[in-house]
């Protein structure tokens, strides 16, 4: 099998885990090479990897270039992903700012792997909850249609970086400390947050910014990368985003009305069939996904497929991954398999 010479750019938590999924899926990785603003030696599952301060110079003879990106924030692959086509690479972005530019696809593997081929050096991975959405409408979609999307996303602190997860621990960490009934009295801790409020013993409905009127960046993505990906704008969809004390996991819970009657029996089946999700859907029994039971793995999980008692078309879904794997490195990964598949 021919190897490729591959590079990952950002040593945060989606970097860590692109590093780590490349190694499980046993990627055909000739050389690698970790890029990061400053060197430094990090260990990964008990191996080390030699940080390099990123450079233009240091994407020559690199095939694959994965950009670990940061949600809300100007990424890397701005300055450097022109410097790694330029040279012969491939990119595969997770950030943001190539997403809805339309000389770039936006691939989830599962859904529309062909737009693969028409990449000119950049593909873009899609926002995480954008992904777990789309793997777990797409099979109902082909079947049946669907005419309108309703979805409240329940984010991971882990969504948001590193700074987030700390600060989910500092609030968790000091309201312990004090007891029962301090929840809402940490006010001392305001200037270490990365998020906007209190996400300890909190939930609050503010992921990214509002730039776009009534409703949040976030939601705006949701709306817009699912039009891109199924090829198809004449969806109806409205989002809000909540951002939950969980530290890796985004739960969604989704509502659809498809084109065509379907049965929650029916869909259940179609489901249960489709790549890259496991259905766990038996609440009479108490089973269902949740974040702590997807961590670490690249599935997308439903479960309680039901039917709205009042719409003939209207479907229930809850739908859960990890964040961080299928959410992001994992689908940045599948998508090199695809590049290299071609």
């Amino acid at each position: 099998m021919k190897k490729y010479n591959v590079a990952v750019i950002g040593v945060g938590a989606v970097g860590i885990e692109m590093l780590r999924v490349l190694r499980q899926r046993n990627f055909p990785v000739g050389s690698l090479r970790v890029f990061a603003r400053s060197a430094r030696d990090i260990e990964v599952d008990g191996r080390k990897y030699a940080v390099q301060p990123i450079a233009p110079q240091g994407f020559d003879g690199i095939e694959i270039a994965l950009f670990a990106g940061t949600e809300g924030e100007k990424g890397a692959a701005v300055a450097y992903a022109p410097e790694a086509v330029k040279r012969g690479a491939v990119v595969i972005d997770n950030g943001a700012d190539f997403r809805m530019d339309p000389k770039v696809p936006l691939v989830v593997p599962e859904v529309n792997p062909g737009d693969v081929k028409k990449h000119k050096g950049i593909i873009a991975n899609p926002n995480c909850s954008t992904i777990q959405m789309a793997v777990a409408l797409w099979p109902i979609y082909k079947k049946a249609g669907i005419k309108r999307i309703i979805v409240t996303t329940l984010q991971a602190a882990s969504g948001a970086g590193r700074g987030a997860v700390e600060q989910l621990w500092r609030e968790t960490e000091e309201i312990a400390s004090r007891g029962h009934g301090s929840e809402s009295d940490i006010s001392n801790l305001s200037s270490k947050r990365a998020l906007p409020q209190q996400l300890s013993f909190n939930v609050f409905p503010h992921i990214g910014g509002f730039a776009e009127g009534e409703f949040t960046s976030e939601e705006g993505k949701l709306v817009r990368e699912t039009h891109k990906i199924m090829h198809d704008d004449k969806i109806k969809i409205s989002a809000t985003t909540v951002r939950v004390p969980v530290r890796t996991g985004h739960s969604e819970s989704v509502y659809i009305e498809t084109a065509k009657p379907i049965s929650a029996q029916k869909a259940r089946a179609i489901l249960s069939q489709a790549t890259g999700v496991i259905v766990v859907d038996d609440p009479k029994n108490n089973l269902y996904p949740m974040p702590k039971d997807v961590e670490g793995k690249d599935e997308v999980f439903i479960g309680r497929i039901r039917q709205d008692c009042f719409v003939k078309h209207g479907l229930w879904l809850w739908v859960v991954a990890d964040n961080l794997r299928k959410g992001a490195a994992t689908n940045a990964v599948q998508i090199a398999e695809c590049v290299i598949a071609l």
